[in-house]
């Protein structure tokens, strides 16, 4: 779908910022609704959805439960 989304989650990503956050659910905003930019009118709904969906990303990556990766034997 949103094929420049990255994962943000580790060992993807160690450390993940608001920033990328709220990017990754700003791409996600414009996907869905076909809008890089929307009107004026439309600008509320835009700006509160991305918001939202920011902070349902913050969520659920602190909820996740990610194992360590595998040690190797050297």
């Amino acid at each position: 779908m949103c094929r420049s989304i990255k994962t943000l989650r580790p060992p993807y990503t160690e450390a993940v910022t608001d920033t990328d956050m709220r990017a990754a659910a700003l791409q996600y905003v414009r996907k869905i609704s076909g809008f890089r930019a929307p009107a004026a009118k439309n600008a509320a709904a835009f700006d509160a959805a991305v918001e939202e969906i920011a902070a349902s990303t913050a969520r659920l990556l602190a909820a996740l439960e990610v194992r360590p990766p595998a040690k190797t034997s050297a």
